[in-house]
Order: structure tokens, then sequence, then C-alpha cells
């Protein structure tokens, strides 16, 4: 009983319950710059399956998945694009008040400088959907997909190229957003940055410390700029990105080495790409997932265990450091705009949620002004270079008919929420 009266107490009325999606993770038959490349890397994906995932307390289960082709190709994805509709109606069966999704730009502009209106209205009829429901829209213009045109011409590693992204933002801002009350600009731009310009794991597949430096410094200028044409178009708008902050911590907190270590991978991680916006953000959105302990220079020292299925070491109450330090960094609003894990049994969505709610409790008893937290993710969905396998869905999704089943956790959710 005490604990549902702190509850009650600490999270406001208004606060945003909800889940979070991406276009090309969940739409299917979108063309881009990743069906490009994920056409040309499944086999070879397939093949290093093996090699990389073995270790994982999930191989057993994921291996036929992980080694056969198809899993690396979004193709139809779990048909979001056309069962939108029966999708909105679970998000009010669980409970749910907000849904972030993105807009495809190249739906919305698959030829340079054409307009394809009938998509528009698909997002404009989108939108209405969930406010005929009373889900607040949280719309995320941009979360890595770019039209091949765009990245023929070098895409966010050229300067000139910006034009051509805040061109398709003054038509998002102008189409979509005249009565929103929240717009996220980018997703991640560090993750994006580095697993495409450093480690070469992603599109482009670039190992250059330069070409990481320029786009990342590109998403930044790009930010700066959205934010000012969102709020030509609608001055009360939300604004802020959806940033991917770790917590991370020393293995050995009196080691002199692990101290900087951990300082550096903190500043240049998490704070480096905020602190360059922190005039041009009205809440900071973000996206936790992990723990990382590093010993010695910049070396990760995680624990074996609990690891989800994609081998992530799971520590959910690391949210609470994580919105302590953000908080007194910027002092702006928080919503959580990711946070879930890859667990195909649900043997730990249940309890990764309750501590993540003990977390957040945590901070707002503290001060901290969360506003929201969306789960990731409302249905399982193509998890880039993983395929297929990784199954983050509050939703259960069988892709041989594409039907939906709620998982436990989820339904446990759901009545949580009532209770806070």
């Amino acid at each position: 009983m005490e604990r549902k009266q702190i509850s009650k107490s600490l999270f406001p009325k208004k606060f945003l319950w909800g889940a979070s999606t991406a276009s090309h993770q969940v739409e299917g038959g979108t063309f881009n710059q990743w069906t490009v490349w994920e056409l040309s890397q499944a086999s070879e994906l397939s093949k290093s399956a093996e090699n990389i995932y073995k270790d994982f307390p999930s191989w057993p289960d994921i291996k036929s998945k992980a080694e056969d082709p198809n899993n690396y190709v979004s193709g139809m994805g779990v048909d979001h694009y056309r069962r939108y509709k029966e999708d909105f109606d679970l998000l009010k069966e669980l409970n749910l008040n907000s849904f972030r999704f993105s807009i495809e730009w190249s739906r919305i502009e698959p030829k340079e400088g054409e307009w394809d209106e009938a998509e528009v209205e698909h997002y404009r009829t989108y939108i209405q959907e969930l406010k005929n429901r009373d889900i607040t829209p949280i719309l995320n213009i941009w979360h890595w997909t770019m039209p091949t045109w765009f990245t023929d011409k070098g895409g966010f590693k050229n300067r000139k190229n910006i034009q051509y992204f805040t061109r398709f933002v003054d038509k998002v801002a102008k189409e979509f957003c005249g009565d929103l009350e929240y717009v996220i600009t980018i997703n991640e731009p560090n993750v994006y940055g580095s697993l495409s310009y450093l480690t070469g794991e992603w599109p482009p597949q670039e190992r250059s410390f330069v070409s990481f430096f320029k786009v990342y410094l590109h998403l930044v200028i790009a930010h700066k700029k959205s934010y000012k044409i969102l709020k030509t178009v609608n001055p009360k708008l939300n604004i802020g990105i959806a940033a991917q902050l770790a917590n991370i911590q020393a293995k050995r907190p009196h080691n002199v080495i692990d101290g900087i270590s951990t300082k550096l991978m903190r500043y240049f991680w998490n704070w480096w790409f905020l602190r360059r916006i922190r005039k041009y953000q009205d809440f900071l959105g973000i996206n936790y997932y992990f723990t990382d302990y590093y010993a010695g220079l910049f070396k990760r020292r995680n624990p074996k265990v609990p690891l989800n299925d994609m081998g992530w070491y799971m520590e959910p109450e690391g949210l609470y450091p994580i919105l302590l330090r953000a908080f007194t960094r910027y002092k702006k609003p928080i919503i959580i705009t990711e946070n879930g894990l890859a667990d195909h049994e649900d043997q730990f969505r249940r309890w990764w949620i309750e501590e993540t709610i003990v977390a957040m409790e945590r901070a707002l008893s503290e001060g901290v002004d969360i506003i929201g937290y969306l789960h990731w993710s409302l249905l399982d969905n193509f998890e880039w270079d993983k395929g297929w396998w990784p199954k983050f869905g509050l939703i259960e999704v069988d892709r041989s008919n594409m039907s939906r089943t709620i998982r436990p956790s989820a339904k446990w959710f759901a009545e949580k929420i009532t209770k806070l």
C-alpha cells in the first residue's frame, strides 16, 4: 500500500506512458540506403553469425535464425504500414497514452526535390488516428535511414548536404507539426556516427575518425537549423533529440586510470553532442539500455550476468544516475525515449520495467523533472544489422502471418500503469 501511495505522489498526472518504434524497423516495404545495404550484406552477416554470437546465452535459441540470410532482410517488416490502426488499438489496450514513431524520409521524398503527397497523407492520417485514440504523438524526424539519392551525395559527411535535410524538416514541420506537442529531430547521433564511420559495422562502413567527426559535427548543425525551422512553424512545440546515454562506471572506483577512462568516456559518449545543442532543446530525450564498466584505458569489463539475448549486461537501475547527471547538467524536462531489452522468452522484461520504474521514482523524489517513459519497442522489430532474431517488443509478432500477441510482461506493465 505504501508503494502505491508513493508512486501516485511522484509521477505527474499527465505523465507520458508509451512505447517507441522506427519506420524502417516496423513499416515494411521501405527503400532507402539501409534496404540496399542489407540485401548486399545478408549472406555475409549470416556466415559470420556463429563467430559473433556463439558465446551469447541465447545462441542455441537464435542459431537457426541468425544463420539464415533472410533474417537480415527487412522486407515487409511487421506490416505496421498497413496495420497501424490495429497496433494503435493495442496501445490503448496496454493503457499507454503516448507513442513515438519516425517519418520515413525515403517515402516522403523518394527522388530529390519530389514530394510524394500520397505518403504525406498517409502520415497525416497516421497521426490523426493516434489523436482519435487520445494517444499523444511524439514524432521523430530522423531515425538513421535516408533516401539513396541523399547518401549518393555523401549523406551527412558533406556539410553542404545539410540543406537537403533541413528542406525535409521544413516539409515535415509544415505538414505535421502545427498542432503537435513533441518532436525529436535526430535519434542517437553518437550510435549512428560511431557504428557507421568509426567501427564500420553499418553503412557506409567507413573506418575514419575524420569522417566520424565530420558527420557528428554536421548533425549538431542539422539539429540547430531544424530547431529554428520547427519553432518558426510552431513556437509552442517541444523539441529535443533522443540521446543514447550509457551509465558509464569505473570497474575499480579508486583506480586512477579507470577513473580517467570513465570520465572521458562519459563526456565524449554522453555529453559532447548534448553540450553543443544545450540552447536548442526544450526537453532531453534519453535512450537507456546498459551500464558499462571500464578498466584500464577504455577497456570495457562488464559482469557476465545477467545478459539479455544480445549479450548486453542488464542493469536497469543504472538509469537512476543517468537521470540525475543529465538533469543536473541541463535542467530540462526528461523523456525516456527508449528503454528495453531483447528477451525472446519474456524472462526478464517485467523485472527490467519494474526496476526502471523504481529508478524513475528515486530520481523524481530528488527533484528530477521526468515527464515520460517510452518503452522500446511496442512491436518486435527489425534490429538493423542483427535482423529479426532480437525480440524487443511488448507485443510479439509472428511474421509468418503477422499476428500480434501481447506478452505477459506487457500485460503486467499495463496493469501497473493504472496504479501509478
